[in-house]
Parts: structure tokens; sequence; C-alpha cells
């Protein structure tokens, strides 16, 4: 039996330190009121309890999902860590809680509001991963490929294999602004790496005449009589049209990633280059964690 500990867990923001805080509560016997990344503070009212990240106990504890919940569930618990929810920290450790308690058929649990309120925010997370794939807009920087997105969820890992196989011969590297990491490729091997900040070069002639190729072709195959603006924001939501090149001309990416980097250039304490940012014509050399 599980009591409530008038407390938050801490954590490094890796799967494996949630993993870890799962540990933690099964030791313990308690349940926080809050699970929190390190640097999102729970606020002033609850003591902090720094949980440190064991890979021993996060091995234990993910090698149990599949025997004593399934395999679907530990899907589901890989997938909500990637998700956009809220407090999904403490969903996920509460998911659990209900599985060992129930084994398989926590799945089939839909009135419960954990499973429910998890579910839900994987779908969403598939539905904007899934978007993504035809999304994507790349521009060329000299050897490299790259391209700037916003999610609202950690959309790298669902996406990686896509674009892996797709442009296996190539080197590129998709950066999430929002959440500050980079997938990397280059031919043989390819690794998701945290990312402060990234700048991308201004494109040369080529590039900007290629920009402008697409875009004419976009108006050109348009049926003016045919435009149908609610089915198109239905079909494609507004907040993606500033991450493509035929709405915009092709420089929003960009726009953001240099203002980030310009806003962060204003605190001495940035790292790396201008901005915190790493050099524009040197990219993070693919091969990192996750290799």
């Amino acid at each position: 039996m599980f009591k409530t500990a008038a407390l938050a867990y801490s954590y490094d923001g890796s799967f494996e330190g949630l993993l870890s805080c799962v540990f933690e509560s099964y030791v313990w016997k308690e349940t926080p009121l809050a699970i929190q990344p390190d640097g999102d503070g729970p606020g002033l009212l609850l003591e902090s309890k720094w949980i440190e990240t064991d890979p021993e106990h996060a091995g234990r504890v993910l090698r149990s999902i599949p025997q004593r919940i399934g395999t679907e569930a530990e899907e589901l618990v890989r997938l909500g860590f990637c998700t956009c929810l809220p407090d999904k920290e403490l969903l996920l450790l509460k998911f659990l809680q209900l599985g060992f308690a129930h084994g398989p058929r926590v799945m089939d649990m839909l009135a419960d509001d954990t499973v429910d309120a998890l579910l839900k925010a994987v779908l969403h997370l598939r539905r904007e991963s899934h978007r993504y794939l035809g999304l994507i807009r790349f521009s060329v920087y000299g050897p490299v490929m790259a391209a700037v997105i916003e999610p609202r969820n950690r959309v790298l890992p669902l996406i990686r294999d896509h674009f892996c196989d797709r442009f296996g011969g190539e080197r590129f590297m998709i950066y999430d602004a929002a959440h500050r990491m980079a997938l990397i490729h280059e031919p043989g091997r390819s690794a998701i790496i945290p990312l402060e900040a990234w700048t991308p070069p201004q494109p040369d002639e080529t590039e900007e005449r290629y920009r402008r190729l697409w875009k004419g072709f976009y108006e050109a195959i348009g049926i003016k009589e045919r435009r149908n603006e609610r089915l198109r924001i239905s079909n494609m939501p507004k907040r993606y049209w500033k991450e493509l090149t035929e709405m915009d001309g092709g420089g929003w990416g960009a726009a953001v990633a240099r203002s980030r980097a310009r806003a962060r250039s204003a605190s001495p304490s940035a790292p790396g280059g201008a901005g915190g940012a790493p050099a524009a014509e040197s990219l993070p050399a693919p091969g990192g964690s996750g290799a």
C-alpha cells in the first residue's frame, strides 16, 4: 500500500532517471505529489527530494514492465515519456502502480483516469509525429541538410527511423528548438543529442533559388477556385504553417533559432559560441549518446 508523501521528486530529466524515481517510490512505498525534471522546481511549499539516476535500478524497473504488465505497456510508458502532457512523470508512476497491481488487464481499464489520460496523450504524440513525416523542410548548408521544428511533443525518437532510412546516404540534422535536442545522422550512424541552441547559416544563392522554385511550384499547382481554407486548416493546422518553406518563403525556422541565439548572447554565462550555439559552419558530429 502506497502512502502519499508531501514532497516532490527531482531528477535529471532522462528516461532512466524517471525509472529510478519509480524504483525509489517502491522502496519507500510512497507516492510523491510531484516528479519534476531538474530546473523545473515544484514550488516553495513542497520539500524536494533529489533522485539520483541509477542504471541498475532503472534496468530492474524496465525489465519488470514487460514481464508483469506486457510489452504493450512498456511501449506505452516509453511513448508517454515523449508526450507534452503536464505532470507526465507522476502520471506514468501511477500507471505503473496500477499495472504492477493488476497486470496486463490494466491496458483495458479505459475508464480509469490515469490510463485514459496516458492513452490520449500518446495518441496526440503519434498524430503529431505522423504529421512531421510530411512537414519537415530541409535546407542545404554545404554538405549538410538541416531543418528546424518546434513540436509540442518530443517527436524525434518516433520520426528517427523514417528519415534515417529515407536519407540513409546523407548527412542531416533535425533540430527540435522547443525541446533543445537534435537528431544527427550521417551514413551508418545516427544519434539524438541535447543541443541548447543552433543557428543556421544564411542560405547561399543555390539554396535561395531552390526555395523560390519550390514556392513557385506550390503556387502554380494551386487552383484558386477550389480553395477551401476550412478544410485546409483541418488537414494542416495553422501552427505548422510557419515551418513550411512554401508558406512564408522558408525563413521561419532560421529566424526562430537566430532570435533565441541573440537572446542567449545577452547572458554572459551562455555556453558555447555566440548565443550559446555551436558555430553554424560546424554542425555537431554524429555518433554521440544514442549512436
